[in-house]
């Protein structure tokens, strides 16, 4: 993967020169540190920071057609480049390196905005065409690779700008870092920001499946700027699943599902593998090795804490392929001090822990000389691994009886218990209705939500709390109304989840900020396709998960591992904001009234009052709501003084800011994440 950056003048006249672009692509050096590359013209400017994994010789961007007439720029990678290169060679192309890249501006000349119909992989680009005038960007179909993009004016003239993080937006000097609150109420209704707004005002996240198109000097931005939807998920309706032999759908899914791992190898440097001990990634592993003809280097991280651990099941997977595997050592120490980083990386507040297991384990793949890795993200997503899809089976079936309303009784009897038995359940209601229907995220998220009313300041709660989140998100309702609940759970779950979380804060932000780049096989363009188009049976079977995948698995791995229960990855939260002697000075910092009033998104009261309250109380899931809304807090308050304020409230322990778009942090408290 790379870093692009650009910017484009909407009347086609002056871009801003090269000292912006250079500024933009320093930004976001750690996602190409290898190389970079600029295009300064009348109407654009664009950069690129390369990290060179296909054609390393000659792959310098912006890459221009034949004529030079259009130009692009790429972050990502294209699986099927060298079927796809040499079909445009049969129609005359000439190709000058040997970069996938390369494939975007001959696309382009040949098929234009339909250019996305033959492009398979992860990916976000721009590519530009002097002859037309026009610009184009797009993002790929599940949100792997990020793509940003604001307007801003400058004196009499119209900017839009473009990067793969919001740090080079920054970078440029005419964007400020001003909070959205619509994205801070996203963190608090799914823990995630799945877009298409930001935590900062003005800053827009192309949504997956998405792309942009600018056509320069037509007009006002509403006139030149058309953002449309080129691929969304889709399932059949419900009753015309399909439900073939399981001989049959075993083995194609094993097809697929191979083909795509081959694929995810095709690179110009060593690949490496995630190995967790759960079933997705052991077989990535066994799959990936067998592909290989030797094992594959297998990364795994060691969580010191009862019940996190699941090492020595990774090391059971790595031994039956004949790997050695190395382990990255991981505790609530490490967690506590690479947590800013974390945050400083996503650009967002990040509530779950984990993923600072996740910066340390890319930073070990990088330590080792490796610059691309396997994952096993998108099989939960897509075959229902998470329990809440169980549970939502489980109530469906129930329902059936005749006068039972268990689904509300238990959601009335979970609101009680959570400690909030007043929760405006029109919110609810009214997820249903943006979805499509009921489906087991919608529980969970409602949970989530009870956080908003714990701990929103009054002011914040009268502004956002009667706005339902799901608004945002460009849900098709009529569509999914038609699906089987369980594929409207799937993609709900996708939307939200998998590109709001997963893919950034424990994908790609995470790994591109120690310069590796992640391939997870299960997000591939026609596996999913064949596993949507299965009856939800093939997905969740008598209460056993991704039954397809593990009846393949049984094929290539142990079977303690192909039968094994999901086990969610976790880091140790406990001490995290509570009692413990250890805790770092700067959670007292963000939480402390001072910080609590300058940045005026929380309740004072509430939070102290949490606060003292959680050591005391039994593990039950009031505390657990409340553990997850403190922490929820934590990371807004940090978020807040490393990118809008600066500071931790001018107190004299410790100071956070911004150097060249990562946190610098005076004293021992913080980590000191410039190096």
């Amino acid at each position: 993967m790379c870093g692009i950056a650009g910017v484009i003048d909407l009347a086609g006249r002056r871009a801003p020169g090269p000292a912006v672009l250079r500024r933009m692509a320093d930004a976001i050096v750690h996602r190409g540190p290898d190389d970079d590359g600029y295009l300064d013209l009348p109407q654009l400017g664009l950069a690129n920071r390369r990290l060179s994994i296909v054609g390393l010789a000659d792959g310098k961007q912006p890459i221009a057609n034949e004529d030079r007439s259009v130009w692009c720029v790429f972050n990502g990678e294209f699986f099927d480049y060298p079927e796809v290169r040499k079909s445009l060679e049969a129609k005359g192309h000439r190709f000058r390196t040997s970069t996938d890249t390369e494939l975007i501006p001959h696309l382009w000349e040949d098929h234009g905005e339909r250019m996305l119909e033959h492009l398979k992989g992860q990916f976000a680009f721009c590519v530009y065409d002097s002859r037309r005038n026009v610009a184009f960007l797009a993002r790929d179909r599940f949100g792997i690779c990020p793509l940003y993009w604001t307007v801003r004016r400058r004196g009499e003239t119209t900017y839009l700008l473009f990067a793969s993080e919001i740090r080079a937006l920054f970078a440029s000097g005419m964007v400020p870092a001003e909070p959205d609150l619509r994205g801070i109420n996203q963190v608090f209704s799914f823990f995630a920001v799945p877009g298409p707004m930001t935590c900062f005002r003005g800053v827009n996240l192309l949504p997956p499946g998405h792309c942009l198109k600018v056509r320069l000097g037509a007009g006002s931005p509403d006139d030149v700027i058309e953002e449309r939807t080129y691929w969304e998920l889709d399932f059949p309706d419900r009753g015309h699943e399909e439900n073939p032999p399981e001989r049959v759908a075993v083995a194609e899914y094993e097809r697929l599902f191979v083909h795509s791992v081959e694929r995810r190898l095709r690179a110009d440097v060593p690949v490496v593998a995630y190995l967790s001990g759960g079933v997705d990634s052991s077989v990535v592993v066994a799959v990936a090795s067998k592909v290989l003809g030797r094992p594959i280097p297998t990364f795994t991280v060691a969580v010191r804490a009862e019940g996190y651990d699941e090492s020595s099941e990774a090391g059971l997977v790595a031994r039956h392929v004949g790997a050695r595997p190395v382990v990255a050592d991981y505790g609530d120490a490490e967690v506590r001090d690479t947590y800013p980083e974390l945050i400083s990386a996503a650009e967002f507040p990040v509530v779950d822990t984990s993923a600072a297991a996740l910066l340390r384990l890319a930073r070990s793949v990088r330590e080792h000389g490796y610059k691309v890795a396997l994952t096993g993200e998108g099989s939960d997503e897509f075959l229902a691994g998470y329990p809440w899809f169980k549970t939502h089976r489980l109530l469906s079936a129930l329902e059936v009886l005749p006068g039972v309303q268990v689904g509300n009784y238990l959601k009335t009897a979970a609101l009680r218990l959570s400690g909030q038995p007043r929760f405006p359940m029109r919110l609810l209601w009214e997820a249903q209705e943006y979805a499509g229907g009921h489906s087991g995220w919608l529980d969970l998220y409602g949970l989530m939500s009870l956080s908003k009313l714990r701990f929103y300041h009054p002011d914040l709660k009268r502004e956002l709390v009667s706005r339902s989140p799901y608004a945002d998100l460009g849900l098709n309702s009529a569509k999914m109304r038609r699906w089987h609940p369980f594929h409207r759970g799937i993609a709900l779950g996708a939307r939200i989840m998998l590109a709001g979380h997963l893919l950034a804060s424990k994908g790609d932000r995470v790994a591109m900020r120690e310069s590796v780049e992640l391939r997870p096989p299960f997000l591939d363009e026609d596996l999913i396709a064949y596993t949507n188009r299965l009856h939800p049976r093939w997905k969740l079977r008598r209460f056993r998960d991704k039954y397809i995948l593990r009846k393949m698995a049984e094929k290539w791995v142990p079977h303690a591992i192909a039968r094994r229960r999901k086990k969610m990855f976790r880091a140790p939260l406990d001490s995290f904001h509570l009692d413990d002697p250890d805790r770092p000075p700067w959670i007292d910092q963000v939480l402390s009234p001072e910080s609590l009033r300058k940045t005026g998104y929380f309740d004072v009261a509430a939070v102290r009052k949490y606060r003292a309250a959680v050591p005391r109380m039994r593990r039950t899931l009031r505390r657990t709501g409340i553990e997850m809304g403190l922490a929820a807090v934590t990371a807004t308050q940090l978020w807040h003084h490393l990118f809008i304020s600066g500071d931790l409230a001018e107190l004299p322990i410790a100071d956070c800011r911004l150097q060249n778009g990562r946190p610098a942090i005076a004293g021992n408290e913080l980590l000191a994440a410039s190096a």
